[in-house]
């Protein structure tokens, strides 16, 4: 990694005494070029509009820097720089996400590595941005963490020319957390560029991330400790004296890619009514990762039997190669089309061969698969229609998917409604594992999942923001809990198993949204959900409602130089069969044996902004000390007593 950064100030500095260009052009959706502000800094010491600080997307969506304070942005204060309704965090920052709400993923054709827990801060490739800044542009976030560490997120982007740029960013956090051996410590390196010609006939973006996302493992409360807990035994209320079920356990998820996407365009249209463009492109990656949990002895009153006492090293390594070229068509009368070839490979295992007696695991899924995609968009006064698919042609895996989508904008706000199926292997770790725990390796040969949704959107700054899903499931596959007799008949730890069901399972999901403004200083924010589960069996296990409600007060102080917001936000959801969390695996499964949730959880907030720096206090948990002892994440994972955080967000713009 420090060569590569030696290399990227390098590049750098050279073209920046190579190219010292005005910035005033850039690229716009869906691969077609959109002019910006035609606003350019003519008198010394005037600052270009705010507007002309783009974000871009890997879709080519165009927004720009947002330095306001809203409750937007106090949801998105977090560690993961996104709302966090859906979520349930776990008591230390890094650490794993609890779903409240499930989602399904409708563009995949092939398996993923697995240890999804894991991926909440990982960085896909749908999650980096590009930029286009007419001056240099630093972004800033801090945090304090929970006990001994801190959060840092600082990322500085640049155009060196009208036609290229790039960006630097790193975000690393270290928290011991309260509870024993619940330590995190993580790092995310990205670097990007884009750039385009002159003649904007030719584009090129590319990037690199490097991630390492370290965990100390607890396993949760062993059940001395738990009980100790629940009873309020007030020798506890230092949360290190609380024992853990594995107390030298450790994992880490790891990964490095290399991204580029480029294209040229061979046809345009220089009559402005009758315009199009004839685009051919190339997308490759590379990406290597791997998961690994280690013991220095084995924890086998909580997992299980090991083959061997100490030195517990599990390793599954992933590799992914990529390459794709197409060609797409933005034509005035037919919309836009685009469709290409893919050819993506795939390596997934270990380095050994596990023979248990009455079955041999294998160590490897490796193979290549060709893949055809296709996207087609189209607008026509207020209606606009998209639709996405895929499918493999060839290889070892099935797979395809279809997605539609129409919408149309009327005065106040805008209808959406889609549908979309899906089929594809599920992730390999259901169908590949080894480890030195022998309950926790298996090779299993499951059916494809098959999904289908419908959905519906409404969304309306006046009136409300609504949000309608239907998903039908079949041959789902799944982590469960087994049943601790068919392990061992004395085992009082636990022990997980993939399994696919022959059952269709139905998925509803209502999700609503509306802001309120009052007496010129207060307002309130609502989110509700609802879901319910059409199933014989407890697979899929979700709270039935869900909510997030806030009171603030705004204003601006100190003759106005200062907007303040404060208030309280209260987050509840009811009881349900919360999924577990499974360290060896980086995991959540289902479980039916504990009923948790039902409790609030109470927030209590400053905001400040002072020109481009936004300040943020928060008492967490607020309610804590006053009820029961009921705040879990997962079981045996209590979650964060009250605690008081603060951090900021700074821009440069220099």
């Amino acid at each position: 990694m420090k060569s590569f950064l030696l290399f990227s100030l390098l590049l750098v500095t050279a073209s920046a005494y190579a190219l010292q260009q005005p910035v005033r052009d850039n690229l716009g959706n869906n691969g077609r070029q959109r002019p910006l502000s035609n606003k350019e800094v003519s008198v010394e010491g005037e600052k270009p509009p705010i507007t002309d600080y783009l974000i871009i997307s890997q879709d080519r969506d165009t927004t720009y820097v947002d330095t306001t304070l809203s409750m937007a942005k106090e949801f998105k204060f977090n560690y993961l720089r996104q709302d966090n309704f859906e979520l349930m965090p776990f008591p230390n920052i890094g650490q794993p996400y609890n779903r409240l709400i499930k989602r399904f993923d409708m563009e995949q054709l092939t398996p993923r590595m697995g240890a999804e827990a894991r991926h909440d801060n990982y960085y896909e490739i749908s999650d980096i941005n590009d930029y286009y800044v007419p001056t240099p542009l630093t972004d800033l976030y801090f945090k304090t963490a929970i006990n001994q560490g801190q959060q840092l997120d600082a990322l500085f982007t640049s155009n060196i020319s009208p036609q290229f740029n790039f960006s630097i960013s790193y975000k690393g956090m270290r928290s011991a957390g309260d509870f024993v051996n619940t330590l995190t410590s993580t790092g995310n390196f990205k670097f990007t560029s884009n750039y385009f010609s002159k003649d904007k006939r030719y584009r090129l973006r590319l990037h690199t991330v490097f991630q390492d996302l370290s965990n100390q493992e607890s396993g949760g409360l062993a059940p001395d400790a738990l009980q100790g807990y629940l009873d309020q035994d007030e020798n506890l209320d230092d949360r290190g004296r609380l024992e853990p079920n594995l107390d030298d356990a450790v994992s880490l998820l790891d990964g490095k890619r290399f991204y580029i996407d480029h294209d040229y365009e061979l046809l345009k249209s220089a009559d402005s009514l009758k315009n199009y463009s004839l685009r051919v492109h190339n997308k490759m990656y590379f990406e290597d990762k791997f998961y690994r949990y280690e013991e220095d002895n084995a924890s086998t009153e909580f997992l299980g039997e090991a083959y061997q006492s100490t030195n517990i090293k599990d390793k599954t390594n992933y590799e992914e190669s990529y390459v794709e070229v197409g060609a797409s068509l933005d034509h005035y009368l037919f919309g836009y089309m685009k469709a290409g070839i893919a050819k993506l490979d795939y390596n997934y295992g270990y380095d050994r061969i596990v023979n248990r007696g009455t079955e041999v695991i294998t160590n490897r899924l490796a193979s290549e698969v060709y893949q055809f995609k296709a996207a087609f968009e189209k607008r026509l006064g207020v209606f606009e229609f998209q639709a996405h698919g895929g499918i493999n042609i060839a290889g070892e895996l099935d797979g395809q998917y279809l997605n539609a989508m129409a919408s149309v904008d009327f005065k106040d706000f805008t209808v959406a409604a889609g549908a979309g199926i899906s089929s594809r292997a599920p992730n390999f770790n259901l169908l590949l594992h080894q480890s030195e725990y022998e309950e926790y390796n298996w090779q299993n040969s499951f059916n494809n999942v098959e999904k289908q949704q419908l959905n519906l959107q409404v969304k309306s700054e006046k009136y409300f923001d609504v949000e309608l899903e239907v998903n039908t499931i079949q041959d789902y596959a799944y982590f469960r809990e087994r049943n601790r007799e068919d392990v061992a008949p004395d085992f009082t730890g636990y022990v997980v198993e993939p399994f696919q069901t022959d059952e269709q399972l139905t998925y509803l999901k209502i999700k609503a949204h509306k802001s309120f403004e009052f007496l010129r200083y207060f307002g309130t924010d609502h989110t509700l959900a609802f879901q319910t589960v059409d199933q014989t069996a407890d697979i899929i296990n979700v709270p039935s409602f869900l909510t997030r409600n806030s009171l603030y007060y705004k204003d601006r102080w100190f003759k106005k130089a200062m907007l303040v917001q404060t208030g309280i936000t209260l987050k509840y959801f009811d009881e349900y069969n919360m999924d577990g969390y499974d360290p060896v695996l980086g995991e959540f499964y289902s479980q039916n044996s504990a009923k948790l949730g039902a409790f609030p959880l109470v927030d209590i907030f400053f905001n400040a902004k002072i020109q481009q720096t936004r300040i943020f206090v928060k008492l967490e948990n607020a309610t804590s000390p006053l009820g029961e002892p009921n705040f879990f994440s997962a079981p045996r994972t209590p979650f964060r007593d009250l605690s008081l955080r603060f951090g900021l967000v700074w821009n440069f713009f220099l």
